[in-house]
């Protein structure tokens, strides 16, 4: 019998306060292996096209996968998902940390839940029992002050609790959840569902041991990494300086986010980088579950800005989005941001390019101070910067009109307020510049999301004979690729590289420790799950899952009618870029469709309309799958 997994589901009904548990056939674990793509099966079974994101139809899941909470490092992942409030198409996110290892020991791989609550609630789960608790005291606090009031409330210090904020209970689209205040499902709205089913906190305690096939074979993995992390330099370096280790270079390229997206060089990028960071504020490394690489900052500051090292302290993302994208250079004040952020449970991406829209319309006079309730929202403004995430997660002033998304607040502001607008599907851009990075340009547009930069791993690492080019040598891509090319050789990098990170969010693998850049290679990833679980399995078959979770995360968006139309980029990113050494450089629209047929033509996908074959479908064993009124060529 395979082992990794509990073989048990969590359902909750939130209308009429029951739960209830599902015992999973087996075979479905081999099929998707859990995270993001079993999450996405349950979407498509269980909830039809056209529910309200923010109504009781929509069903939030929580999935772990066969591997979350093995001692391995980064196996600490688990998936969210839903139908988007922000985008309205499919909704997943990621995040590390404590909560999906504690929901295993509690003896479920996820949770289904469904229905609104017609009051706060949480969730309590320990140990193969749920009780569905009032939460009615804890609505409206920040996420430090309600953690602490659910584990005193429980009597148990251990207790982990993934939440939403005020930022949710008040619906902003882009509000998050945060398990342990500081490790995030960052993106596309997810704590806004949360909020709209009432639903606060789910608080998880286990003490049940996890099966597994061979332990000796995964504690076999676990020691050979512990022996080797330190042995790759990249490895190093993100444990020394967290993920922001790359803004020098970045900015040195041309392609650090500036100015919303108007320029890829910041002049204070030595001020906001990783190694300033080491310099001044930060006092301490953290990670996830069972990781020495220990990514994670905390900070602390005091003066101007205060700020609580219990909210950690800024990843990359946000000091991009505080920071250079709105042209703040002030370290202490991008900390003070992320707390604030991690408080109110909003996204750091999507605040941040919210802020610098509003910024921009600011300067070009479609704001004014007026609009802005007296603030000078003008780029390099700190208390500007900060004021406005107030004003977002409260949904007070200017705030409100930006709660919504770029996309909707343009819209509601007029005068052309789109062309300032950087999104795709109405989710944000994150921190990288696909005038620079390639191969974002169609991990952006493709992206069933909305923009999103973990789509695949970024061009910089494959555009030269490299460790890493090494690493995904078993995948057949072993040959370079230019890094300015954008022929089919470009898009074969990314369809290719795609299947890692998709693979991953259903492993809940975090990138950060697996090939192709860091230390995990695809020969101990499958020595670990077979260890786990007593499966004989290959690189190949993994990949069929990779490949299978992007053609239902595709399904699900054309059964809630995105077509090729929404597959498409800001219009500033078909413009050039300005200075830097990148200067002048933008996206060539005709190459862009090339590129976008090129693409579906290479995963099965209709090239004319990205709607996948009936061919496809069947080969990926998910011709159960309906597209009512959708012309599905065979």
């Amino acid at each position: 019998m395979a082992q990794g997994f509990t073989g048990k589901i969590l359902r909750v009904n939130l209308t009429d306060g029951t739960t209830s548990v599902e015992e999973l056939d087996p075979v479905l674990y081999r099929r998707y292996l859990g995270g993001g793509a079993l999450a996405t099966y349950f979407l498509l079974k269980e909830m039809p096209p056209g529910v309200d994101p923010l109504g009781p139809d929509n069903v939030l899941v929580f999935m772990c996968s066969i591997l979350t909470g093995t001692p391995i490092p980064g196996f600490s992942r688990y998936t969210v998902a839903a139908k988007s409030p922000l985008t309205e198409g499919f909704a997943e996110s990621e995040a590390g940390g404590f909560w999906g290892p504690e929901l295993k020991w509690a003896g479920f791989d996820g949770i289904i839940i469904k229905g609104k609550s017609p009051k706060p609630v949480y969730l309590w789960i320990k140990d193969g029992e749920c009780e569905i608790r009032d939460a009615s005291h804890i609505w409206g606090k920040t996420t430090g002050e309600a953690e602490q009031i659910i584990r005193n409330e429980l009597g148990d210090k251990r207790i982990r609790i993934a939440q939403t904020g005020p930022g949710g209970e008040n619906l902003v689209r882009y509000a998050c959840i945060l398990n342990n205040v500081k490790h995030a499902n960052g993106r596309t709205g997810l704590g806004a569902v949360m909020g709209s089913k009432n639903l606060r906190a789910v608080a998880v305690r286990g003490t049940q041991k996890l099966p597994l096939h061979d332990e000796e074979g995964v504690r076999n993995v676990t020691r050979w990494f512990a022996q080797n992390w330190r042995d790759n330099p990249r490895q190093v370096i993100m444990h020394n300086l967290g993920t922001s280790n790359g803004v020098l270079n970045m900015n040195a390229g041309g392609i650090l986010p500036t100015k919303n997206f108007r320029t890829g060089t910041f002049e204070h990028a030595d001020k906001i980088s990783g190694q300033a960071m080491v310099d001044t504020i930060l006092i301490e490394r953290e990670g996830c579950y069972a990781c020495p690489v220990r990514c994670k900052r905390v900070v602390d500051v005091k003066g101007e800005y205060d700020v609580d090292p219990y909210y950690g302290g800024p990843e990359y993302e946000t000091i991009g989005s505080l920071g250079c994208l709105c042209c703040i250079g002030d370290l202490p004040a991008i900390a003070k941001g992320s707390e604030l952020c991690n408080k109110y449970g909003i996204d750091t991406i999507s605040t941040g390019v919210a802020i610098a829209f509003a910024m921009e319309c600011y300067e070009e006079g479609l704001l004014t101070k007026e609009d802005t309730g007296g603030i000078d929202l003008r780029f390099g403004n700190a208390d500007a910067m900060l004021a406005m995430i107030e004003q977002i997660a409260f949904r007070k002033g200017l705030g409100d009109i930006l709660a919504e998304g770029v996309a909707r607040a343009a819209e509601k502001i007029g005068k052309g307020a789109e062309k300032f607008a950087m999104h795709v599907k109405k989710q944000e851009l994150p921190m990288h510049e696909p005038r620079g990075k390639k191969t974002l340009i169609l991990a952006y547009a493709v992206s069933p999301t909305g923009a999103d930069h973990m789509e695949n791993p970024h061009d910089g690492d494959f555009a030269s004979r490299s460790p890493a080019m090494e690493r995904v040598a078993p995948l057949g891509f072993i040959e370079p690729v230019e890094a300015f090319d954008l022929s089919h050789r470009k898009v074969r990098q990314f369809v290719y590289l795609q299947k890692i990170w998709s693979l991953y969010n259903s492993l809940g693998v975090c990138t950060f420790v697996a090939a192709p850049v860091y230390t995990l290679t695809f020969e101990k990833l499958i020595e670990a799950l077979e260890a786990a679980t007593g499966w004989k399995t290959s690189l190949w078959e993994l990949m069929k899952v990779a490949e299978r979770a992007d053609t239902m995360a595709r399904c699900f968006n054309v059964r809630e009618g995105f077509t090729r139309d929404d597959d498409t980029l800001p219009d500033r990113i078909f413009g050039p870029l300005e200075g830097g050494a990148l200067e002048g450089v933008g996206v060539d629209r005709d190459v862009f469709q090339e590129m976008l047929s090129c693409y579906y033509g290479m995963v099965g996908w209709d090239p004319e309309t990205g709607v996948p074959t009936k061919a496809r479908l069947a080969e990926l064993e998910l011709d159960w799958i309906e597209l009512p009124g959708v012309e599905v060529k065979a």
